[in-house]
């Protein structure tokens, strides 16, 4: 009996330990989510005023674009799956990499080559273990990403996608990330990002993921502007911040997803964590009065013994 109430106290301590750790990383969460959502909301009206800019310039200046014109001398498509770089954070990871791979298969199927990049430790080494080649990969900042890296991507993908060597660059661009809805419900999303659609609003954005209308942005009427020096050189200048700007979106909304998720996974672990505190509590003072009972037993037996025969 003694050594279970030992067991009992070792699970117990080892149990409040872990439990300490879940509460701690639930407020660093906690902490950061806030920021990570203001700086998600603050892009917005860069991402608007951006959208309108290049739609203006698309519909009234009838421009031709490498990046709006799809390409039919390669079949490969590039693939970005932006995952988290530390674990604890429920199921936030393991839902972008189903989604990855379901969009990889479907890209197998229709007769297509995919190109894997990938944001985020946990990205790189699912797919590095299941033997996927991986043509580039980002980690370090998943929760906060920083404008370096996410100009790097932008680069990255953008160069792929303007290589005029059928065999060096892709077709398509697609990005799989999460979009922070509430703290509650993070929503994982396959945007095809190149080749552009400009004639666009973040409105037409939402309702074609939500599988809207999709014709419902090129109905809106723009006003009458003079472009200097002319349409095609503010064109060339617009659409790449435009494609850095979907990205950093992107990443953006992935952060606010995974620490909203890591938030919620970690308040649940303390919870459950708490739970076994109070059962091992229970086990160990049911062993420790087993214990006691015994050690009466043994008492009150011996001293039975040792008394005088009548």
């Amino acid at each position: 009996m003694g050594g279970q109430q030992r067991v009992f106290k070792a699970k117990i301590k080892a149990t409040e330990t872990l439990a300490k750790v879940f509460r701690a990383m639930e407020m660093i969460a906690a902490s950061r989510i806030n920021a990570a959502r203001k700086r998600a909301e603050m892009a917005d009206p860069y991402t608007r005023a951006l959208t309108q800019a290049v739609a203006a310039v698309a519909v009234h200046g009838h421009v031709d674009h490498s990046l709006t014109r799809p390409r039919t001398d390669t079949r490969r498509v590039a693939v970005l799956a932006i995952a988290s770089d530390r674990g604890l954070a429920g199921a936030y990871s393991a839902t972008i990499l189903r989604e990855t791979e379901r969009l990889l298969q479907e890209l197998h199927d229709e007769g297509k080559e995919p190109v894997l990049f990938t944001s985020g430790r946990r990205a790189r080494q699912y797919f590095s273990f299941r033997r996927v080649p991986i043509a580039n990969s980002w980690e370090g900042s998943s929760d906060n990403p920083n404008q370096e890296m996410i100009d790097q991507i932008a680069h990255t993908l953008l160069d792929a996608f303007l290589n005029p060597d059928p065999t060096q660059g892709v077709a398509e661009v697609h990005l799989v990330f999460t979009r922070f809805e509430t703290m509650v419900r993070q929503v994982p999303e396959i945007r095809k990002m190149l080749p552009l659609t400009v004639v666009d609003t973040p409105e037409a954005d939402d309702s074609r993921n939500q599988g809207g209308d999709r014709s419902s942005a090129s109905d809106d009427i723009y006003p009458e502007y003079e472009f200097i020096p002319d349409a095609s050189t503010v064109l060339n200048e617009l659409l790449p911040l435009y494609v850095r700007n979907r990205i950093t979106h992107a990443m953006l909304q992935s952060a606010a997803s995974e620490l909203a998720s890591r938030q919620q996974a970690m308040h649940t672990a303390t919870d459950n964590a708490n739970d076994l505190i109070t059962n091992y509590t229970r086990l160990a003072n049911a062993a420790r009065q087993a214990e006691i009972t015994q050690e009466i037993t043994e008492i009150v037996s011996g001293a039975d013994a040792l008394a005088p025969q009548a």
